[in-house]
């Protein structure tokens, strides 16, 4: 089956990225998202960055508008009904990923494609809430989408071959590196890049260091692009507790345990950057540590 149009369903920091790359890769991009206004957010969003884009000369003028052009609403999941593949977006969370994929499936055509953005879920498990198992498949962007080089890809127990190799040949028409993970909890990337995250959190938790000694050492002694709280910040603290908790619960090793003090930060709404405030507060025009 010819891919040519592809829903995308949560219209967040993650699908508004993908949604941008999709677009920028030739394809029709139907944006989804249970808010509204977070579509409209989205595609403003979508737009200042082709526009970034555009003015560094990566991409030219024409691309971006182009890729705008083929970018549409839809308001619900019959709005996806002519999509060939769509890819779920939504929260790090099991239920709400369940849901979303019972609610959908009576809506596509028989023979389309689903996939999941999860960075941790088991694929065979998501898949279990579909009519159609053997065409569902994990396909993990990294953030942010259109930077991040990398797409780890799942196959859950059911995922038949041709859903794999159609899957594989439409990330890397995107223009992307794929890694194949097998199905376990977290993955590759997260499975080392999160209890790395959490083992910092440990440190600030302990008196080891503080915030900012901590980000500093890691930058300048191991060479990491931005500290790991800094990188938590970024990523959602809510997002780095329940990747830990699926790590935690699927491998039943204590290593995985999330750190008192992440749990702690979740439980006060201090999310990282999407909330102004995490290990550090993003209120002022710097960046200050909250610890």
């Amino acid at each position: 089956m010819a891919i040519k149009t592809v829903g995308v369903i949560g219209a967040g920091q993650m699908g508004n990225g993908i949604a941008h790359v999709i677009a920028l890769g030739g394809y029709d991009v139907l944006l989804n998202d249970i808010d509204q206004d977070k579509v409209k957010t989205a595609l403003a969003t979508i737009n200042g960055n082709l526009s970034r884009q555009a003015a560094s000369g990566k991409i030219s003028e024409e691309d971006k508008d182009k890729a705008l052009s083929r970018i549409k609403a839809a308001a619900d999941y019959d709005a996806l009904g002519d999509a060939d593949l769509v890819i779920e977006a939504a929260v790090e969370d099991e239920t709400v990923k369940r849901s979303i994929f019972t609610g959908l499936c009576g809506s596509l055509k028989p023979e389309a494609m689903v996939a999941t953005n999860t960075s941790s879920i088991s694929i065979t498990r998501l898949a279990a809430s579909t009519d159609r198992p053997e065409k569902f498949i994990g396909m993990h962007f990294m953030n942010p989408v259109p930077v991040m080089e990398l797409v780890e890809m799942i196959r859950g127990i059911a995922t038949e071959d041709v859903t794999f190799t159609e899957a594989k040949e439409f990330v890397s028409a995107l223009g992307k590196t794929i890694a194949v993970s097998e199905d376990f909890p977290g993955f590759m990337v997260n499975r080392i890049l999160l209890p790395m995250i959490n083992e910092a959190i440990y440190t600030l938790y302990e008196g080891v260091g503080n915030v900012r000694s901590i980000d500093t050492a890691m930058r300048l002694g191991a060479r990491h692009p931005m500290g790991p709280l800094q990188l938590a910040d970024f990523i959602g603290l809510d997002t780095c507790l329940s990747i830990m908790q699926v790590l935690f619960e699927g491998l039943a090793d204590s290593k995985y345990r999330p750190c008192p003090l992440l749990v702690k930060y979740v439980e006060a709404g201090w999310l990282g950057r999407k909330t102004n405030r995490g290990f550090y507060d993003y209120g002022g025009d710097e960046p200050v540590p909250t610890r």
